[in-house]
């Protein structure tokens, strides 16, 4: 839902044709939550459909401007202050560091590297960010400028773990743990070659 609110919360500082609510969407949401024209453009119908936005202003060539309603921004008040944000549930990449040891120490410090170097990239862009991006006193300026915060920390944050992991993962202890994995999947995999087709019928 949180697209819907994307939108109210917009729309909530200013009205705006589709059109200018995309270019202010890919300029201040597209990296916390990133949508298409089509998605922007279909939840504008569904919001408009459901009362919570409503077509303000009509303009040349079937340009429409849209702006929330009361019932929109009581949706937008209820949704900041009432309802537990949800959180990111699933992560691929802290996923697969729970079966490096199936690779070898260098292939989980490549890995790892890679993360690392990723991270310092998105850390990079945010800053470009800051120093180039026009700051003023609107809402979403300000409060943008506060959630960029949190992408350079935890970007920052990112890059020394893994960093750090790639370290962790040529230690002797790691490298004991991958042994035995590799050691123990080589067993099994010897054992089912020594049972031919049919003796175990």
């Amino acid at each position: 839902m949180s697209l819907r609110h994307a939108v109210l919360g917009l729309l909530a500082e200013s009205p705006a044709s589709g059109y200018d609510l995309m270019k202010l969407f890919n300029a201040s949401l597209a990296s916390v939550w990133p949508a298409t024209q089509s998605q922007v453009y279909g939840e504008l119908t569904k919001l408009t459909t459901a009362g919570l936005v409503e077509v303000a202003a009509h303009g040349p060539r079937g340009r429409k401007e849209y702006a929330i309603t009361g019932d929109g921004l009581a949706e937008l008040r209820h949704w900041l202050t009432e309802v537990e944000p949800s959180g990111p549930q699933r992560h691929d990449g802290l996923l697969r560091v729970f079966f490096l040891g199936i690779v070898t120490p260098l292939e989980a410090q490549t890995f790892l590297l890679h993360q690392a170097e990723r991270a310092a990239r998105t850390r990079a862009t945010l800053e470009h960010l800051e120093e180039t991006a026009e700051w003023d006193e609107e809402m979403i300026s300000v409060y943008g400028r506060i959630a960029l915060e949190y992408g350079l920390r935890i970007s920052a944050m990112q890059e020394e773990w893994a960093r750090w992991a790639a370290d962790e993962v040529t230690s002797a202890k790691a490298r004991k743990a991958s042994e035995l994995a590799r050691a123990q999947h080589k067993e099994q995999k010897g054992q089912k070659e020594e049972v031919r087709p049919g003796e175990g019928e």
